[in-house]
């Protein structure tokens, strides 16, 4: 029988370059720099980024790592309910125009200049179906959702071509936006709310959700229950697509658990530095560039920025 060490040696070789195209578990010297070097599976990290203004969690959320949005909002304090947004370059927040409508547990997707926000509580336990529709300078009040909800569901998409699923009890239903209307989408397999979506209208996951580890993904007609998460959650935050997605956070209890996604099972990354639960709600950035906003734990103002797990080539040392 050939064993490995007929197949692959025992010596490590000597290279004048890194090589190109290494393979996974490949360790080398390169003798111009005098270095020994290996090209292994790098796991995902979280850095710290620029703190919000506003301490408000439960908000909306849309855009990517460098040029993303929150909105609206809940605090425990007297405000209770918010309409300011803010906007993030990748460093910092700044203020921006304000929803026409405060309300908390609400949902976006979209970009920064073109986003909409939908359904969240405009007081109370009310459920709420208000769309708002953004240009990049102003918020529209657009066709609103087929049925309210109040505590946030599953969003996703662009603002032509959204989703919002997990509406009215028991939170199986979903619908379609197309920049003017919502319609009926289909059914999920199970009921949930409450959770991180990614992708698009046409191939979007939903993860998490109701202290679930349960992940089901759309193909634009129908939901397929795909893999499960290792840590059942409830409030978190993701994004990516249906096959790179990514996923942080959730209560009970309020943790600082991250996994990532490749199209066939989760795998643990790096925590973050700060526990957090409702951060803001949708879908945003990739998993290379991720971004966690907010959350209560209490409420907080802080950011973090993902950069997702990968291959890469790494310097071996003794230490």
């Amino acid at each position: 029988m050939t064993t490995f060490k007929e197949i692959r040696g025992t010596t490590v070789e000597s290279v004048s370059s890194d090589p190109t195209n290494p393979e996974v578990g490949q360790i080398w010297y390169n003798n111009t720099i005098g270095v020994l070097k290996g090209y292994k599976y790098v796991s995902g990290t979280w850095a710290s980024g620029g703190n919000m203004a506003d301490a408000f969690f439960g908000r909306g959320i849309s855009g990517t790592q460098t040029a993303s949005l929150v909105f609206g909002g809940r605090n425990p304090g007297p405000v209770f309910v918010s309409a300011n947004m803010e906007s993030y370059n990748g460093s910092s927040w700044s203020p921006a125009p304000s929803l026409n409508t405060a309300r908390r547990y609400l949902n976006g997707f979209g970009t920064q200049t073109a986003s909409i926000a939908c359904a969240g509580a405009p007081g109370g336990n009310v459920p709420g179906a208000i769309t708002e529709s953004y240009n990049g300078s102003s918020w529209t009040s657009v066709n609103s959702l087929g049925t309210g909800d109040n505590n946030g569901g599953f969003s996703l998409g662009t603002q032509t071509a959204g989703l919002f699923a997990g509406v009215s009890s028991p939170n199986t239903a979903s619908e379609e936006w197309d920049g003017t209307n919502w319609t009926a989408g289909g059914t999920l397999n199970t009921g949930r709310d409450s959770g991180a979506g990614a992708g698009t209208q046409t191939a979007g996951l939903i993860i998490g959700g109701s202290t679930l580890t349960a992940v089901e993904a759309y193909n634009g007609s129908t939901w397929t229950s795909v893999a499960s998460l290792n840590t059942a959650r409830n409030n978190d935050g993701g994004g990516g697509t249906q096959t790179a997605a990514y996923c942080f956070g959730a209560s009970p209890p309020t943790n600082v658990a991250t996994e990532q996604y490749d199209g066939t099972s989760w795998v643990t990354q790096s925590n973050l530095s700060t526990a957090r639960d409702n951060p803001n709600r949708g879908s945003v950035g990739t998993v290379s560039a991720g971004l966690a906003a907010g959350g209560n734990n209490p409420p907080l103002v802080t950011t973090e920025e993902y950069s997702g797990a990968s291959l890469a080539t790494q310097k071996i040392t003794t230490s």
